[in-house]
């Protein structure tokens, strides 16, 4: 197995490059989201994450992740998360069910070593864990998915809890802040740092090109934005995963808070001297995202990165399934994925057919100049020019 770090030696003098296993310097972190904003390339991330989900395996794999080892369950069995077979399938190890101790012995920038299911630090066993496979995920998959019922009875109770909580905010649209962008019959595109977010934006361009939609960060889809050259006109979340360049772009913000009030957000923003919108509420920042184009006048929201599928629900766990579900049936047709809007709105014109057009014009363009008078005229001009440049240029040669 390749070692990332080759020239790093241990305690007894030895080159890692002698020692089996991936040896590299570890990142630690209990929040994955956090992890992966500096995680490097060949380094092992060690994390405590219960059902890894898809978006942070694919945030690890795509950060270049030597190993992932997880103290947590990767698959609890409460349902068939995508996570740990994404970081197996892109051959990166993960080790799960590891030795909770490793978060107070291997410290973040410690190089260690993994072997095995065991992490040794300089030659010492700092915890150990279970190797996953192919094999080990497909079986604990299909448990997952025998359990999922009881997911789908959790859901309904919270959704219900919800309701109650949220009524006046989803039906009647009480305690919608007042804000300065203006989205009153026009097009809203939303964009979270999910499910393949990046490859949404890059199909989109036509349509962001011709229809010039709101452009919505919710935190590090900001970030996202930047990134594929576009400024945001807003920015919700609570900012705990969004860039200070995002913050003082220029975007009106608008900090999501929880229902009493509290905002943890709103400190940084002060600190960055901007100001910014309070939104109390207890569903998620896309959700309220959402609620808040659909309440200002909306005609269309486009989702970018956001999430559709039952599996996706569940990823985000029972505090924000009932919201996001419930959101999408109060904004109802106004929705829409950005896959189907670029699939909606690619061009069906095949390239045959737009050579052929292209022909066609040029054809009729040279009818009607030789069967005109002004194109006779233009014409027998053109020829004079023509007479005057070969004359010149045989008299140089002459």
């Amino acid at each position: 197995m390749k070692v990332p770090v080759n020239k790093i030696r241990n305690l007894r003098g030895r080159k890692v490059g002698d020692l089996p296993g991936v040896t590299a310097v570890a990142r630690v972190d209990r929040r994955t989201k956090r992890l992966t904003k500096r995680l490097k390339s060949g380094e092992i991330a060690i994390i405590d994450h219960v059902d890894v989900d898809r978006v942070s395996a694919e945030a690890l794999v795509a950060c270049g992740a030597a190993a992932v080892v997880n103290i947590a369950a990767g698959i609890s069995g409460r349902y068939p998360n995508l996570g740990p077979q994404i970081i197996v399938e892109a051959g990166t190890p993960f080790v799960d069910n590891a030795t909770p101790e490793l978060f107070e012995r291997v410290h973040d920038g410690d190089v260690v070593r993994l072997h095995e299911g065991v992490v040794y630090l300089d030659d010492e066993v700092v915890g150990k864990g279970d190797i996953e496979t192919a094999e080990t995920i497909e079986a604990a998959m299909a448990e997952a998915r025998a359990g999922l019922s009881v997911q789908i009875e959790a859901f309904a109770v919270n959704t219900m809890e919800y309701v109650r909580r949220e009524r006046e905010l989803l039906i009647d649209g009480v305690g919608m802040p007042e804000i300065r962008t203006v989205m009153d019959d026009r097009h809203v595109l939303i964009v979270v740092r999910g499910y393949h977010y990046k490859e949404d934006i890059a199909t989109l361009r036509p349509y962001i090109r011709e229809y010039r939609p709101v452009l919505i960060g919710v935190d590090g889809g900001a970030d996202a934005l930047l990134e594929a050259g576009y400024l945001p006109d807003m920015i919700v979340g609570d900012f705990d995963s969004v860039s200070t360049k995002a913050l003082t772009c220029g975007a009106e913000l608008v900090v999501h808070a929880y229902r009493d009030g509290r905002a943890p957000g709103l400190e940084r923003v002060h600190q960055l001297g901007r100001e910014a919108v309070l939104f109390p509420a207890t569903g998620t920042s896309e959700d309220i995202a959402m609620l808040l184009a659909d309440d200002k006048g909306a005609e269309l929201i486009v989702a970018v990165g956001t999430h559709w599928t039952l599996v996706e629900f569940l990823d985000k766990g029972r505090s924000g399934m009932a919201s996001t579900f419930l959101t999408r049936l109060r904004v109802g047709s106004k929705l829409i994925d950005a896959k189907g809007v670029s699939r909606l709105y690619r061009s069906r014109i095949s390239m045959p057919s737009l050579l052929l057009l292209v022909a066609t014009a040029l054809v009729t363009m040279g009818v009607a100049v030789f069967s005109s008078p002004i194109g006779q005229t233009w014409l027998n001009g053109m020829q004079d020019i023509w007479n005057a440049f070969t004359f010149w240029l045989v008299g140089l040669f002459s």
